[in-house]
């Protein structure tokens, strides 16, 4: 018995030095990636967002992938974006500096629920969507739930269909119990991924070089937070059962013009079964050859020219539809 107690003791010891170092690792990398914009309350959480460019711009909504967050699309998108368009970029709901009140939220459709609150909010008519990754996720289901207040999408390397093989950089994000999750992310998550962290970006920028700035000016610091392993926890589980639910809907619903670009050898989610598909439902299908899943950071001048195509084309649509 006394055996036993000293294992306990020895256990809680651990988890609570554990639980110290976490939160000293969190504290600093809010001070490396301070909070860019602005705070706003929606049902279900707080979302963090900024608002740039030109007020009479076609707008813009800038939306993150899994494990990021809005420093994704500010590392070289946004600005350049801003020169002609009003662009709002948006921590999705629980990731970097925006809450979310709980893991039920992370659907896809409750995401796509409370950023579209907050561009109510804001007065925003038709926006284009720009989703990547998880984010284009998010995009699809606000376009079959908000058709009339979207005026197309500009997806960059989308999660559209079911996973049945997640790439390896994620695996550990399958904790399906919200306890569990919380346990691990308040102890032994964030100092795992302060060493792990160099092997999982080259899976996730392969066969493209995550640059030497990314913890900084691409936001991954933030990763060193509890929160943000509860989060991508969260988001990862419970993508697959959303995206189950909308791609049935495509057929019969999608009527939003637009299209999808995918590096050419994107390794997180697969062109093939991703991108080539949508071309089914009206979608432009389009490839940057030879790059990875992170092209908003690796090909933005890639990137921004299909932003600025599908934007280009969508406003015409717009035109014609009200003539």
């Amino acid at each position: 018995m006394t055996v036993l107690l000293y294992l306990i003791f020895a256990v809680l010891l651990l988890l609570a030095a554990a639980f110290l170092w976490t939160r000293y690792l969190g504290r600093d990398a809010e001070t490396l990636v301070p909070q860019l914009g602005q705070l706003a309350k929606v049902d279900g959480g707080t979302l963090h967002y900024i608002d740039t460019g030109p007020r009479d711009g076609q707008v813009l909504v800038l939306i993150h992938g899994l494990s990021g967050q809005m420093q994704h699309m500010t590392y070289a998108l946004s600005d350049a974006l801003a020169k002609d368009y009003r662009v709002i970029a948006v921590d999705r709901p629980g990731c970097g500096y925006s809450e979310r009140d709980s893991d039920a939220l992370a659907d896809l459709e409750d995401q796509g629920r409370m950023i579209g609150e907050l561009l109510d909010q804001l007065k925003v008519d038709k926006p284009v969507l720009v989703g990547h990754s998880l984010g284009g996720g998010v995009s699809l289901a606000m376009a079959l739930n908000r058709p009339e207040k979207t005026a197309g999408l500009a997806l960059i390397c989308p999660l559209t269909h079911p996973e049945d093989s997640p790439s390896d950089a994620f695996k550990g994000l399958a904790v399906t119990s919200p306890f569990l999750r919380r346990l691990i992310g308040n102890t032994i998550a964030v100092p795992m991924a302060k060493r792990t962290a160099p092997a999982v970006l080259q899976m996730v920028f392969r066969p493209d070089t995550c640059p030497d700035d990314f913890m900084i000016r691409g936001g991954a610091a933030l990763g060193l937070k509890p929160k943000a392993f509860i989060t991508a926890s969260g988001d990862f589980v419970a993508a697959d059962s959303s995206i189950r639910r909308l791609a049935p809907r495509y057929g019969a619903e999608l009527k939003i013009p637009g299209g999808v670009l995918f590096g050419g050898d994107d390794n997180v989610l697969s062109p093939a079964k991703h991108g080539d598909p949508m071309a089914a439902y009206g979608m432009v299908y389009e490839t940057l050859p030879g790059t990875g899943h992170m092209i908003p950071i690796t090909a933005s001048d890639g990137c921004e020219a299909f932003i600025r195509r599908m934007a280009a084309s969508c406003a015409r649509r717009c035109v014609g539809r009200t003539t």
